[in-house]
Parts: C-alpha cells; structure tokens; sequence
C-alpha cells in the first residue's frame, strides 16, 4: 500500500470512528406535545420509546449534552440542537473540513400517543411507525415514513416522502412533483374519503414526490 493509498484509508477510519461519537439526554415527560426543531442536523430519526422517558441521541464529531438544548411547559416539550461549527487553521482544506464537522445527526424515542411537531430546513427524517399524531414542516428533504399509525401531516417545498397506509383519509397534492399510489403515476392529486376514520394523511408540497403504498384491509 502506498503512501497515499494509507492516506485515504486512515482518513476514511478516522471518520468512521468519529461518527460513532453521540452524547445522550433523557427526560420523564407528561406532556402531550413534543415540538423538535432539527436545523443544524443532516439526518434525524423518530422511534417509539418502550417507556416513560423521552430519549435524545445526538452524533456528531464532538457531541456533548450542552448542544441538546431541552425545555418544558406545562403543555409542551420542546427539543432543539446548537452544535458549534468548526474550521481548521488550514486555507486549502477549510471549506472541506468544515462541511464534514458540521454533519450530525439525532435519534429521538418519544412515548406512545403523544402529538410530535418537527420542523426543518434541509433534513432527511425517517420516522419508524411512530405511534402517535405527527406534523412535519420542511423546506426540502427525503422523508421515510413506513407505516403511519395516526393522524400525519407533511408540508414540504421539495423532496421526496415514502409511506404505508393502512385505513387513514388520504389527502396529497404537488404542484409539480409525481404522485404514486401502490406504484401507479397519479394525473392530478390524490383524495381518498374513508366513512367514519378520524385519521387523517395530508401532504401539501411544491415540487415533491410522493409515493405511497396501501395496505388492504383483512
């Protein structure tokens, strides 16, 4: 192995190891909404926590607890992340070396039935059959849905979300992105009435893709 080949390999190594670095923050909640801002991250998830507590998981190169800022209202708890961005001393690699400390990304497992409220700029979200109410607001992004238990609702300007529907009331529309319904292209918009469901899927986006995938009912 050459020089430069060992190079490449430790520097690659080195990221590897440095993105398994996260710092951790939990918190009993009573509250019926969580609100998440996640500007500063590149890619976050939302699970089902199997107990009381409300569980942050942030990685990044340098993570502490103090860049997972927490608080709490009577009525709503409120998640949000200041990571510090950093530069290296060296003109030639600044710009690359500052792209690549300032990725991070979070893990949060929130209790059953609970309204969550994320909001956003460019961010990947993949939501894990969260069960509890959902509302998304992003400019743009992938956004990973799989099997949505209650009521949902996206707004995005451009993108992509990906989605299983079980009985919900479905209502999307992009003004000039693809629709999908169980991989057949949509002309127009799609809205599909189910009689007495209070669960509701709504997306509205500009030039997002939307594909959606049904699950008939046994």
């Amino acid at each position: 192995m050459n020089k430069n080949a060992l190079f490449f390999f430790l520097l690659f190594l080195s990221q590897i190891i440095v993105a398994q670095k996260k710092a951790i923050k939990k918190a009993q909640i009573s509250v019926n909404r969580v609100e998440i801002s996640t500007i500063g991250l590149d890619d976050f998830v939302l699970e089902n926590s199997s107990s009381e507590f409300l569980e942050i998981y942030l990685f990044a190169e340098n993570p502490s607890k103090q860049h997972i800022v927490y608080s709490a209202s009577e009525t709503t708890a409120r998640i949000k992340f200041q990571i510090p961005a950093m530069t290296t001393e060296a003109p030639v690699f600044r710009k690359f070396i500052t792209k690549r400390l300032q990725r991070a990304s979070a893990t949060i497992k929130i209790p059953k039935n609970k309204a969550v409220v994320i909001f956003g700029e460019e961010i990947n979200i993949a939501a894990k059959s969260y069960d509890g109410q959902m509302d998304i607001y992003i400019e743009k992004g992938r956004i990973r849905l799989d099997t949505i238990q209650n009521k949902t609702k996206v707004k995005f300007y451009e993108g992509s979300v990906y989605a299983t529907l079980k009985a919900q009331n479905i209502d999307v529309a992009s003004t000039r992105g693809t629709i999908a319904i169980d991989q057949e292209i949509q002309q127009e918009n799609f809205y599909k009435k189910i009689k007495n469901r209070a669960q509701s899927f709504t997306i509205r986006t500009t030039k997002g893709n939307i594909f959606l995938t049904t699950i008939k009912p046994q």
